[in-house]
Parts: C-alpha cells; structure tokens; sequence
C-alpha cells in the first residue's frame, strides 16, 4: 500500500478536546512520517478553530495545513487519506470507521470502538471485504497498553519471571457530576453504548487483559446509585482467567477520591500501578514475595523498563504507524480488540442477568451481541409509544 513507502496521509474526524488535545500533538510528534491533511467537523465553529490552532507548530512539533470538511464522505472521496483519526461521539464510530475502510484509510478511534459485539462484527466484515492480508485495518484507542511500563510488565508476566499470576484487582473509581451527563448523548445506551464500564473502565479493563491474557468467566453486578441515567453508574465483577487468575473489578463514577488502579498478585511478586488518566514507568511498583533471593537485584531489574514512554496516543500512534509501514495489524484491533468488546457485554450480562457468562457464550441471536443492555426490562431504555 501507497502508506507503506511514502508519507501517510491522515485526516482527523471530529475536532474537539480529545482530537485537539491528545491525536494533534500525537500527530505533530510523527510530523517526520505523516502529514495531517484534513479534518471533518459538523460544526463549522469548532473546525475553523482546529484548522487554526492545526497551523500553529505546537510542543511536541510542526504544524499542519488542514483543509477543513463538514461531510466525511466528501472528505475521503477528495483527500483519499491513507490514516483518519475519530474522535466523534460513541454512537458514530461504527459508521464513520466502516466508510473510512471502505475508502481503503486505516482507523484509529476513540473508544469504544462502537457500541455493540454485532456492530464489531460489521467492522471486522468490512476489514475483510477490503483487503484481507496487509489492511486497512481498524485500531481503538487503547493508549494505556503502549506505555513503556505496561509492555514491560506484560513481558515480565508472559515470561514467567514474577511467577504464576495467582490474584488481580483492576479498579477505575472516578467522579462525574450531573453537569457531566448534561451533554445529550451521556449515559444513553444508543449514544454512548453504556456507563462507566463502557466510558470509562474500559482503558483499565483492556489492560488487565493486555497484561493477563484471555478470560474464561465473569460474573458481575451493576447499579444505578446517584445519577438519573439509562445506563449503570458503578459495576463490579468477579473473573476467572484462562491462566487460572481470579480477579475483582470495580468501575464507578461515584466515586470522589478517585484512582485508577492495576494490582497483579504473582507467586513471586506483586507488581502495582497507580494513576488516574497515564502512567509513567514510576507509576508502577514491583514488590517480591518474602521468599525471593537476590531480591535486590531482581526489583532492579523489575523497575527498570528498556525504554521511558508515557502511556498516551503518540505512544500508540508510533505503533499503528508502524505497522502501516510493514502492511501488518497493529495490535489493539481484531481478535485482540473484540476480546474487550465481548469482556464488556458478558459483564452487562451477567450484571443484568444474574447469573456467571463464559467467554464465546454471545453469538448472534444472543440479545446482548445486539445490545449491551439486552433488551433487559430493568435496563433497555423505554419505548415510545
């Protein structure tokens, strides 16, 4: 493909805080290898202050000329850009991510990459339909996992060298006031496909399963606690690994101290991070079991990573342009991605339901792989009359 040899060609779909404030200067950090050609916003307001704001050189490098458009697909019908970046609100990245394949662009969205097991499907037919070998290929946002500290602890688990993960606890335990669910398409299953599980736990969810591998089971309970929403405003749940784990997660946006928290109990060590919205390397700490000898050494070792990347969407930008560039797919998609997905509605599920789910248990015909609240009466919002 033409991005693997000469400079790629991106656009960027929305242009509001998460496009301005974290893919722009991802983008100007890779200014030696991708131009930022265009951008797409429904509000001409909102755009004419990004096509500005992209002209200026900004910290972390150049700046960009951008030609602005109100029409994705008029867009990607003139620039034919090789990358489109979205940054839109939930209920538009299935749409938005499938025109853009079909354009022939790589994708990397926001998450979630869209709302429903069924509209990933539909994601993953029309990678396929396009070119099943070399891409374009759709990527979700998962920044979390490129973070330096994170690949290096996932090399330490896999490896073997903090012996066998035994217990984890994944917690996002965040604040959001009623302000916060003013915005129209918050806390609606059809708009943002649902709550802190689905809008905000989902980075730290997604990272216990970067560092653990595969789940097996989960069994979950939700409530709506404070806010007058469709969808919950806290989850907990209890799951079972492939590698025989078990672990607690909790997601709440409840919660006035907040954190977000990764803990792994190996039988030979306990590795921890602690942060809120990105990690460092110093983020996480690594404490040996009493047993351990040349302990010293080994935390040494265990605390210093091979390189020093933040989490953050250049880290995971420099990846997925890579892997342009080797006709390969990035990983955070696919298979690796719908892991997430299916992790997120067996949690609805099992919430809703009462009962424990077994990963590979919703197929098609399932009403939560149409649905995360599957058309649960106590849940799925209320029907006009």
């Amino acid at each position: 493909m033409a991005a693997a040899t000469t400079r790629i060609r991106a656009a960027v779909v929305g242009t509001g805080g998460i496009v301005s404030g974290s893919h722009l200067p991802a983008l100007r950090a890779q200014a030696d290898r991708v131009d930022l050609v265009a951008g797409v916003d429904v509000d001409e307001g909102r755009l004419a202050a990004f096509r500005t704001q992209a002209a200026e050189p900004g910290e972390t490098g150049p700046g960009f000329t951008v030609t602005g458009y109100t029409d994705l697909a008029a867009m990607l019908e003139a620039e034919r850009p090789d990358l489109v970046l979205i940054g839109t609100p939930p209920s538009l990245h299935r749409e938005q991510t499938v025109a853009a394949l079909r354009a022939g662009a790589w994708v990397l969205c926001e998450k979630p990459l869209c709302l429903t097991l069924a509209e990933y499907d539909e994601i993953a037919a029309a990678e396929a339909a396009e070119k099943p070998d070399g891409g374009p290929y759709a990527s979700v946002v998962f920044q979390h996992r490129y973070g330096s500290g994170a690949v290096h602890a996932r090399e330490l688990l896999t490896s073997g060298e903090l012996g066998k993960p035994l217990v984890a606890h994944c917690q996002t335990t965040w604040y959001r006031n009623t302000e916060y669910y003013a915005v129209p398409w918050r806390g609606r299953w059809d708009s943002e496909g649902g709550g802190p599980s689905m809008g905000h736990g989902i980075h730290q969810m997604d990272l216990l399963l970067y560092l653990l591998g595969d789940w097996t089971e989960i069994r979950a309970m939700a409530g709506r606690l404070v806010h007058d929403v469709e969808s919950e405003d806290v989850s907990t749940a209890l799951v079972r690994f492939a590698n025989g784990a078990v672990a607690t997660v909790v997601n709440s946006v409840v919660s006035p101290d907040e954190v977000s928290r990764i803990r792994i109990d190996c039988a030979d060590a306990t590795v921890e991070l602690t942060h809120l919205y990105g990690h460092t390397n110093d983020d996480w700490v690594y404490t040996p079991a009493p047993h351990t000898r040349d302990a010293a050494d080994r935390i040494a070792h265990w605390r210093t990573p091979a390189a020093d990347l933040p989490s953050s969407h250049t880290a995971q930008l420099a990846v997925v342009l890579d892997a342009m560039r080797d006709g390969i797919r990035p990983p955070g998609s696919g298979p690796d991605a719908r892991r997430t997905m299916e992790f997120l509605a067996a949690l609805y599920k099992s919430a809703f339901t009462g009962r424990p789910v077994h990963a590979g248990e919703i197929a098609p015909g399932d009403p939560y792989y149409d649905a995360m609240h599957g058309n649960h009466p106590d849940w799925a919002p209320a029907k006009e009359n």
